[in-house]
Order: C-alpha cells, then structure tokens, then sequence
C-alpha cells in the first residue's frame, strides 16, 4: 500500500504535512473543550459568581468548536485533493502500463481484471487515502494527548479506561481476522461480474440468437448473489462494531460517574465542586480515548481491502513487459531501402503451448511486391502478421524490416513504416473523419486526403449517402455494415502511405466486385507500397506476385498462383474447395 505513495507529486507531499499539522491543530482545539466545560461546572456549583464568567467560558468554548470546524473542513478539501491527485497519478501510470503490454500479459491478467483494476482498485486505494489522512494522523494525537490529561487526573478512573480499550480492541482484533480474508475475495468476485458483463455486452448478438438469455442471466446472478454475500458478512462485521462501540462508551460512562460519585460523596461540601467538575472532564477526555481507538481501528479494517487493491495495481506496474521498444534505427539507416520485409527461420508459440504456431518460416517481399498467405484455420496466418507488427515477438529467428531487425526500431518508427488492417473491424465514436485521420496528432489530413483514402478503399459512396465526412460513427461502428467497417479501416490505413501495408483477412466483408476493384485500386495508387495480405479468398491472393501456403505453422509451399496450381497439393486442394475446374479453366 505505501509503496505507491512514491507517486504523490512534492506539491501533494508539502500538503500531507499541512494537513498533519492543521490536524495537531484541531485535536488541540477539541481537547480543550472538557477544561472549558469543568470551569463551567465548577462555576455551577459555587456560589455569588458573575454572568460574565460564564460568557468568557462559554465563550472561549464556542471558538473553540469554531476553530476545530474550520479546521476539520480545511483539512478534508486538502484530503480530498491529495487523495484524488494520487489516485489520477496510478491510474494514469496503470493505463500508460497496459497500453505497452503484448498479448501475452494481456491474457495473464485477463482484460476483466485489468478494468478492475485500473478503476475499482485505484478507487479503494483513494478512498482510504482521504480517510487516513483526516483520520490515522488524528486519532494517534488525540489519544496521547488525552490518555496524558487522563493519567494526571485519577489513576483509579484510568483502570476502567483501560478495561474499556482492551475490550474494544479485543472485539476490533477478531473482527479484523475473520473479515481480513473477505476483502481478498471481493476483488476477485467483482473481476468475474466484470468479465461476465463484458462477455454478455460484447456477445449480446450470439446470446439472443441461440435463445440464451436465461441461461446468462442465470450465470450472471450466480456471480453476483456470491458477491453480494461477501458484502453482506462484511458489512454485517463492520455493523457489530459500532453498537458494541456505543455500549461500551455508555458503560464507561455510567462507571465513571458511578465511581465519581461515591469519590465525591465522601467529600466535604466545598471540595466537591471542584472534583465533580474533573470527573466531568475526566468523562470526556475517557470518550475521546476510546474514540481515538475506534477511529484507528475502524481504520485498519479498511485498510486490508485497500491493501488488497494496492498490491493488484502494483502487479500490472511491475509486470515486465515482454516487448520492448528499440533504441531506434537512426539517420544513417534511413536512406537503405524501404518497404522491405524478410523472416529468417522465425518461430512462435504462446506461453503455456507446448506446439509452435509457426516453425522455421523464412521469406522475403521486396517494395512495392504483393505477398499473400493462404492455409487452413490455425495454420498461423494471423500469427504472422502479429509478429511483422510486433504484437507478439518471435521465440527464435529474426525478423528485418528495411535490413535492421524489428526489433531495433523505436515504435513511433516502427508504425511509421508498417500499418495494419485487423481482422476484427475496430472503429470509434465520432465522425468519418476522425477514424479516418485517427491519431494523427502533429499535423492533420487534409479533405481532399481523407476522399483520396475513401476513393482508393472504394468508400467514398456510401460515405456521401451517410452524410459526408461529418457522419456520425458510432462506438465500434454500430451503425454501419461489416463491409462498410471494412472499407473504413482501409481506408485510415491507406491515408498514411506506410512502407507496408499488412491486411489480416480483411477483405472477408467485401463482396467480389468491390473486393477486386479495392486491389486494383491498392495496386494502381500504392505502387510503392509493399502489401502483405492474410486472406481465405483466392480470389482476393490469386494476383499477388508472392503467395506462402502454410501448414501447421510451416512453409508448404511458395510461388505464384500458376507455380503453386502446379507443384503444390495442399493448394491446389483449398483452390478447389472455392473454385470449379471450369472456372480455373
């Protein structure tokens, strides 16, 4: 937990100190209040005293409870700001984090628990933060001080203080132990609502066509009502605590004045006055004890959730990040060639697989060439394209991209130089011009850019039928059609005229006719361009200058379309299986 207090900016730490020392402040206006109140008692209880007196201390009173207000508001905007500034600080160090993991600490994690813990558990974090610094820096003064005044008062109505504590804090150390364990368990029961709910969202259109919708409300309230228990005995633990708190400050009191009276019964007229007035104050220095206690103790029940939520966000900020950005190519590199990809004996599998994706795959595509990869479902076409974009990083061999390994590249350099089109069409709330021209931070695509782009992805229609470039997209391009997705994403990866261009089975949403005239249009326009295309189509590779036929993650065959019809079976079968022999004829 205090290990991400490291993050607290020197503004936020210079207002720590202001805050512990406005709270020494107000723990001194509050303690002054019982000697207020046994001046007042003592006055009371003697005779021919003056109205004035009893103004000045009741004066003296009221600025008292003033000053602590004052104080005790002071102090929680100060709370407030420095709790939220350092909650700012990790979320924005824990997105910053996420967004340079691989796929591989991705799915370590879970994309459920990642959300979990970038907003739940940084909030939990904030919120105990605000409350020890108001509370944790209080209660430790408060009750030195007050213990002090105590002790210096009456040792015999110190012992049944100190009954008091030891029964409180007995009840607090058991409570801790049972409810510890039940915080742990509540971060993980809110990461399974949250990968549920995600699941439901994002799966919504597969539930409802197979009729699904009770069997998933049915899972969904199984995690839920689970939750909902945790909580249940948690907040049950934390509800015996404050009636329990209340009957012993109640006991304490009436034991108080019990022994204070038989104390002051035993005394002559004139010394009564001035005792009953210290037992007064006694009872309330002894009520400001045991609430210190409470106050602390209350404390560190919360803390172990927090505890539990610090130590997750501390797990993704310590994750070591399996692809690491180069130190850059330099300028000297930069006038080699360009557009040129080559993979020597290159080799993937994931973490917990024992079989390669790929194995020992070497080729090499020239600038301005087409190069297609076409193999059954698994074969490691997609694989491919991950590694040539550094999603994933290959466990043997080497991969260059202009003769430099990727590797060496920074990844402002990298992407510059390679854009990809997923597989999954990803598009984002706004406008047709924002996707198109997304990311594009320094300086900004011009119309007649934007329209080219549209043109060449064979877009430019239906986007003028939606509205222009001004048409609204919604989030993850609800409101238009895959193909329609398709040629979007296309079209923001053509704007940018990158060295290669790498289309992972991105076509599959196009139709013959505008898939042929969109390769046209690629070949026509981006001449310079290298492309690499993952398709199932034929007919969108059968044109392309290099085709690799995979198998199991190995290289079974490469060449042209007319070589491959020739010296490769595996090939000339997935041919078959979309074309007739009349239509090859």
């Amino acid at each position: 937990m205090f290990h991400l207090l490291k993050y607290l900016t020197p503004k936020d730490r210079f207002l720590t100190l202001l805050c512990i020392a406005l709270v020494a402040v107000q723990v001194f206006f509050d303690l002054q209040l019982p000697s207020y109140t046994q001046e007042i008692t003592v006055l009371v209880s003697s005779e021919n005293n003056d109205i004035n007196q009893y103004l000045v201390a009741g004066g003296k009173m009221l600025g008292c409870t003033l000053g602590s207000i004052a104080v005790s508001i002071v102090v929680g905007f100060f709370a407030a700001k420095i709790a939220a500034n350092l909650s700012f600080g990790i979320r924005d160090r824990v997105f910053k984090k996420i967004t340079k993991f691989s796929q591989r600490e991705i799915n370590k994690f879970s994309t459920a628990s990642l959300i979990t813990r970038t907003t739940n558990d940084i909030t939990q974090v904030q919120m105990f933060v605000a409350s020890a610094l108001q509370v944790f820096v209080r209660a430790p003064i408060m009750a030195a001080w007050a213990i002090q005044k105590i002790l210096a008062s009456s040792l015999t109505l110190s012992m049944l203080v100190a009954a008091a504590v030891i029964i409180l804090l007995t009840v607090i150390i058991v409570l801790m132990l049972v409810m510890i364990p039940k915080f742990r368990k509540i971060q993980r029961q809110i990461d399974d609502v949250n990968r549920i709910a995600r699941e439901n969202l994002t799966g919504l259109k597969v539930i409802r066509a197979f009729n699904a919708e009770t069997y998933e409300e049915k899972k969904f309230s199984r995690k839920n009502t689970a939750l909902m228990c945790t909580q249940l005995f948690t907040m049950r633990g934390l509800a015996v605590l404050f009636p329990v708190m209340i009957l012993i400050e109640s006991t304490l009191s009436l034991m108080i004045y019990w022994v204070g009276a038989k104390i002051v019964n035993d005394l002559s007229v004139a010394e009564r006055a001035e005792l009953f007035g210290n037992v007064v104050a006694f009872n309330s220095y002894a009520i400001y004890v045991v609430m210190s206690f409470v106050m602390m103790m209350v404390l560190l029940i919360i803390f172990p959730r927090a505890q539990v939520s610090a130590k997750r966000i501390r797990e993704v900020l310590n994750e070591d990040i399996t692809i690491k950005e180069g130190n850059g190519i330099g300028a000297e590199s930069e006038t080699k060639t360009k557009g040129e990809l080559e993979f020597k004996n290159v080799s993937f599998k994931y973490n917990d697989d024992e079989t390669y994706c790929i194995k020992n795959v070497s080729f090499k595509i020239d600038q301005g060439k087409t190069l297609a990869f076409v193999g059954a479902t698994g074969a490691g076409k997609s694989t491919i394209a991950n590694l040539i974009t550094r999603l994933s990083e290959p466990d043997s061999g080497e991969i260059l991209l202009d003769g430099i390994p990727l590797k060496d590249y920074k990844f402002e350099e990298l992407y510059q130089k390679i854009t990809v089109v997923p597989q999954k069409s990803t598009l984002f709330a706004g406008t047709v011009r924002s996707n198109i021209a997304f990311g594009k931070a320094k300086t900004t695509f011009s119309d007649e850019e934007i329209n080219k782009a549209l043109k060449i992805a064979e877009a430019k229609s239906f986007v003028d039928k939606l509205g222009g470039l001004n048409a609204k997209v919604t989030q993850s391009g609800a409101n238009l059609s895959g193909g329609q997705k398709q040629r979007l994403q296309i079209a923001r990866a053509v704007i940018r005229k990158p060295e290669i261009l790498v289309f992972d089975d991105s076509f599959s949403a196009l139709d013959y006719k505008t898939d042929r005239k969109l390769r046209d249009n690629l070949s026509r326009e981006l001449k310079d361009t290298t492309r690499i295309i993952v398709a199932q189509r034929i007919s969108t590779i059968k044109k392309a200058d290099q085709i690799i036929v995979l198998d199991h993650g190995q290289v079974a065959g490469v060449g042209t379309h007319d070589e491959l019809m020739k010296k490769s079976s595996l090939y000339h079968e997935i041919v078959l299986t979309q074309l007739s022999q009349a239509e090859l004829d």
